[in-house]
């Protein structure tokens, strides 16, 4: 069984086939790094137009890596929610196209599935897991008890993690994309030289905030000069307030499951924030301090790709989750609204 997955939803076009044995048979990524750079974020127009102009010839390269052609696949599937809409629609009207065609079954993936999933293809893990969902738009905590069965514990209440170390790198004059820059430059740091305000922090509930803490970079920073060291001492503060955050946040979440006698398997890191090392570290002790273990898959999984998005296609597909050609793409689609087998 082979599964074909397309990724469009932000700025990368990924093309991946993954087999019913947890085979990565292909995995192509066309960045749009230096298109999105001078803007320091993603420009949505410039970002659906690169994936028009390159999706063609990555989903024949992943073809070509896999050693398969189209008649060998057993079904398609592309992310149809949520994302930025132009770049949704571009990859779900190529699934759809090659599903017509190629007479495929069409598996339409939510692109935070996707990730919640991962893990499994990576760790080989059973549910129910607590997750932990962090990229530069989304920060979730939820309980994933199957496919298609998720109980949300809490969200941001304004801003995620990815979207606060984008702005505040770019206070910084770091670049984008900002999360692994703010990595990179607290390695050469002080955490404590800036003492910024841990958000939500003892507050009941699983929710997070990160709006208040770029504000907080920005009066700190204002009036001073950026040298080197003042920029690695505000990212290494920034970096150990955020993971300060979201360890009382996970903490909590655990709190909440042992009260409603929740019993999980592991405590999972998905999302491009996941590939940060500060934030692992933190929430390896976490999960160590409930008795299981920590799970996030390789930094390549972690950011978006289509491996993710073809073995959420073939974990719903086994399922019998097969969707007709009108389904149509949506720029909002929260995980809990995700069909799938409950249980």
């Amino acid at each position: 069984m082979l599964v074909l997955g397309l990724e469009t939803s932000c700025d990368d076009t990924g093309v991946g086939i993954v087999d019913a044995e947890k085979n990565i048979r292909a995995n192509v990524v066309a960045s749009q790094l230096a298109a999105h750079k001078p803007y320091g974020g993603v420009v949505p127009e410039i970002a659906a137009r690169a994936h028009l102009d390159v999706i063609d010839d990555a989903i024949a390269e992943a073809l070509k890596t896999a050693g398969a052609d189209f008649s060998d696949l057993s079904a398609v599937a592309a992310t149809t929610g949520p994302g930025l809409i132009g770049g949704v629609m571009v990859g779900s009207m190529m699934g759809k196209a090659i599903s017509a065609v190629c007479r495929l079954p069409f598996i339409s993936v939510n692109h935070l599935e996707a990730h919640a999933l991962t893990a499994r293809l990576t760790n080989n893990i059973d549910f129910p897991y607590l997750l932990l969902l962090a990229s530069g738009g989304h920060c979730q905590l939820l309980l994933v008890r199957g496919v298609g069965n998720y109980r949300l514990l809490g969200t941001t209440i304004d801003d995620a993690i990815g979207e606060c170390f984008d702005k505040c790198a770019k206070m910084l004059g770091l670049g984008y994309p900002g999360g692994p820059l703010i990595e990179e430059a607290a390695t050469q740091g002080n955490r404590k030289t800036f003492a910024l305000p841990r958000p939500m922090l003892g507050r009941q509930g699983c929710d997070f905030s990160f709006s208040g803490l770029k504000t907080s970079v920005r009066t700190a920073l204002a009036g001073k000069e950026l040298t080197p060291s003042l920029v690695a001492d505000m990212a290494a503060s920034l970096q150990a307030a955020i993971a300060d955050s979201v360890a009382d946040r996970a903490r909590k979440a655990f709190a909440m499951l042992k009260v409603q006698d929740e019993a999980v398997t592991a405590f999972v890191a998905a999302g491009g924030v996941a590939a940060n090392r500060t934030l692992c570290a933190r929430l390896t002790s976490i999960a160590q301090e409930n008795g299981v273990t920590f799970v996030s898959p390789p930094p390549r999984l972690c950011t978006d790709n289509g491996a993710m998005v073809a073995w959420a296609g073939l974990e719903r597909f086994r399922l019998g989750l097969i969707d007709t050609l009108d389904i149509r793409a949506r720029p909002r689609w929260p995980l809990e609204e995700v069909r799938g087998m409950q249980k």
